[in-house]
């Protein structure tokens, strides 16, 4: 199959998996006993109201038809009105996506910086000090829970050291004395876009905490695939050749034998990526971080499926591109895998 055939048969797969996951959430949301109309209303409904509400959600309507309604608007770009703050979905998930994302960005550049490596270096030391220590971090990045790691990083940097700020995006009173100008939705970009320095630095010290809680997994995880990957390449004949040939350890370990160990770790990248989006959800709620996470923690709550769904199609179509883009990257490392 041509590459480019490839990627056409892969995203029709991906239409149907989202359509998919997007059926299996609207039916579930819907047998969840709940009165989404009472929500609409807000507190002290009248009958009148909550009978009105009914009829402008569609509740009186068939599931079905229900379905219908919304694949149809979904078609059109719309993914319908939040019942718990009565704005676009589609308006609500454009800031809290670009917040988490930003948070992801930071979260897998700090995972790649110190867990490739601290992979190397544990391979080529093996049974030393330094690989204990590197397979110890990496089984507790791993098996330790991501909240818990939160609190102790703020117990540190916050409540002791007091040099990190405690949760949210940005201090208030900085954003107050020298307003952003919002571009993008990331804030370390636009304040970097329109020179505001202060809002820049604040808004670094604030992402610090989040993205190393977030990064904690992703680094144990790609640590230990590139330490067994980097063992069993440092192995190989030809890199035999290139000590016998003199060459410099550094060019061997990161420049021969990384090249052939790390397109099985591209993999454990990318679910780690995907991974982050799903695990943010739970270190956004401690970090009081308003992106994807806290507004889908929100939404469930609140019973509020029109931005549950949301979050859900978001997240899946994030998940599958992720995917598509990691194998696409392992076929052009790896002349081995055909398509």
């Amino acid at each position: 199959m041509r590459f480019r055939e490839y990627i056409v048969y892969r995203l029709v797969l991906a239409v149907f998996v989202i359509i998919g996951v997007v059926t299996v959430v609207f039916f579930v949301s819907r047998v969840i006993p709940s009165d989404p109309a009472a929500l609409w209303v807000g507190a002290h409904p009248t009958p009148e109201a909550i009978e009105k509400a009914r009829e402008q959600l569609h509740l009186n309507d068939p599931v079905v038809k229900q379905f219908a309604y919304y694949l149809w608007s979904l078609l059109h770009g719309d993914l319908g009105v939040s019942i718990r703050t009565h704005n676009p979905v589609a308006t609500d998930l454009k800031s809290a996506f670009t917040a988490t994302f930003e948070l992801i960005l930071a979260a897998e550049f700090i995972a790649i910086v110190i867990a490739i490596p601290l992979g190397v270096y544990s391979a080529v030391k093996k049974d030393s000090w330094v690989d204990n220590f590197g397979r110890v971090f990496a089984i507790s990045g791993v098996s330790l829970p991501a909240f818990w790691f939160g609190i102790v990083l703020q117990l540190i940097f916050f409540k002791h050291l007091g040099i990190l700020p405690l949760a949210g995006r940005v201090d208030t009173v900085v954003m107050l004395e020298h307003p952003l100008h919002v571009i993008t939705g990331f804030y370390l970009l636009d304040s970097l876009l329109t020179g505001n320095i202060p809002v820049f630095v604040d808004a670094l010290k604030h992402l610090i905490l989040p993205a190393l809680t977030l990064a904690m997994y992703p680094i144990g995880l790609i640590t230990r695939q590139v330490r067994s990957m980097m063992i069993e390449v440092l192995n190989e004949n030809y890199i035999r050749t290139a000590w016998a040939y003199g060459l410099p350890s550094r060019k061997i370990y990161f420049k021969y034998a990384l090249k052939n160990a790390i397109a099985p770790a591209l993999i454990t990248v990318g679910l780690s990526f995907a991974y982050t989006l799903v695990g943010a959800f739970l270190v956004e709620l401690i970090f009081n971080w308003p992106g994807l996470g806290r507004y889908a923690a929100y939404a469930i709550l609140s019973m509020d499926y029109p931005a549950v769904l949301g979050v859900t199609i978001i997240t899946a179509t994030a998940y599958v591109f992720i995917n598509l883009i990691v194998d696409l990257i392992q076929v052009k490392l790896d002349p081995r895998i055909r398509l």
